[in-house]
């Protein structure tokens, strides 16, 4: 029994060894066709002149790539098999020191598997995302030399409307700039009028003030002069009066 148990634990990694090496192989392999993938794009980027070359000529690179996910998935999952059986082994074991030596080796199997996956995954993703990004690209790049390989005569309008409607933009700029001087300097008008309106107002209440002025200081002296007639004549009664005393 332990000789057939350790024979079945051999052939276990004895058949995950071998879909570690190919995993490997196949990973490289994966991993360069990711690469020559996005060399060739930026080669072909740098190249593009018109339309007529195509952007992504990867048909076969695509086909090839799918391919060799579909193997690598599966290469994958049969080791994943070969380690859950691995697994089962190494629990169904009775001796606890052999068990330490089998659950060590596990344990490594377990490792390269999860470096496998996670680098495959990773690849793929970068595939993914250039192939993803390079669609867009050659989108907008169809659009530009569509947009480029248009009619002369078509181009020449364009060109001739845009000049004018930037003409037209710029005799309403010009107007606009002329209306707004005009209504500045109407403002400014405006307020100059009201100003000499005040100043002649002003100067109208003043003139009319003057004459009521010189007629008010003409009264007063007429009625100084008049007071001091008054007063002469009372102080020459008086004087003739004494003399007349004086002399009876």
């Amino acid at each position: 029994m332990a000789a057939g148990s350790s024979n079945y634990w051999e052939d276990l990694r004895k058949q995950a060894r071998q879909l570690e090496n190919e995993l490997d192989l196949k990973l490289v392999s994966f991993s360069k066709l990711c690469t020559s993938y996005s060399s060739t794009r930026d080669g072909r980027r740098d190249r593009y002149s018109s339309d007529t070359t195509p952007l992504l000529n990867g048909s076969s690179q695509d086909r090839m790539f799918e391919t060799m996910a579909v193997e690598i998935e599966q290469l994958l999952g049969r080791l994943t098999g070969i380690n859950d059986k691995m697994a089962e082994y190494t629990n169904s074991a009775g001796v606890p020191s052999l068990n330490a030596a089998l659950m060590h080796t596990l344990q490594r199997h377990r490792d390269i598997l999860q470096d496998y996956t996670h680098e495959f995954h990773k690849t793929k993703a970068n595939f993914l995302a250039i192939r993803e990004r390079e669609n867009l690209l050659g989108s907008v790049r169809k659009d530009i030399e569509s947009y480029k390989s248009g009619s002369g005569v078509n181009n020449r309008r364009t060109e001739l409307f845009l000049k004018e409607h930037e003409h037209l933009r710029n005799s309403d700029r010009l107007i606009e700039e002329t209306i707004s001087i005009a209504m500045a300097t109407k403002e400014n008008m405006t307020s100059q009028r009201g100003m000499l309106k005040s100043i002649h107002s002003k100067m109208n209440t003043l003139a009319n003030r003057f004459p009521a002025v010189n007629s008010l200081i003409q009264r007063i002296n007429l009625r100084k002069r008049r007071d001091s007639l008054i007063l002469g004549g009372v102080i020459g009664v008086c004087t003739i009066l004494l003399l007349l005393y004086a002399f009876h």
